[in-house]
């Protein structure tokens, strides 16, 4: 294990993210899900997570095996045709992970996904934090809408809110 990594995780507060995910991105991010969802039968979570706990560092999870962990815990695979995707940001390591529910993998590969979490990422880096979630769950969303378009019964089946993990 990196002990810089350590470092890094054990003293980012969390309240770090409210700085960034403020009220209004928030907004903007649950309706960017809100308006994509209305295209696909899809359904997006948007998760942020501030440091990994210790325990879960001397694991040597990375940012993608924790997003696993979170699309387990946040029930993202819990829909009918099995089409729940998250996108999971791990703040302290400025990662960005997109998993997708097995009905949604055996369409979109996992590059493409791919894509989306370094545009995402790329914009972080710039600072534009809003325009980048935002621009990512779009561009979800137009993966999602070739092969999963919405169909008269379109019932939303997990919360669109994003989430800030503690």
């Amino acid at each position: 294990m990196q002990i810089g990594r350590l470092l890094r995780h054990v003293i980012a507060p969390s309240w770090v993210l409210g700085r960034v995910f403020t009220p209004p991105v928030m907004k903007a991010i649950d309706a960017a899900v809100k308006a994509s969802e209305a295209r696909h039968r899809g359904e997006i979570r948007f998760a942020v997570e501030a440091g990994l706990d210790v325990s879960e560092l001397m694991r040597g999870i990375d940012s993608r095996e924790r997003a696993v962990e979170v699309f387990s815990r946040l029930r993202v695979w819990d829909t009918d045709e099995n089409t729940g995707v998250l996108i999971y940001v791990q703040w302290v390591d400025r990662r960005v992970e997109i998993v997708a529910d097995r009905g949604i993998a055996r369409q979109v590969p996992q590059a493409e996904w791919d894509r989306v979490c370094r545009r995402m990422e790329s914009a972080f880096r710039e600072k534009r934090f809003g325009d980048g979630a935002v621009d990512a769950v779009r561009a979800v969303g137009d993966l999602l809408a070739g092969p999963f378009p919405a169909r008269g019964s379109n019932p939303n089946e997990l919360p669109d809110r994003p989430v800030l993990l503690k």
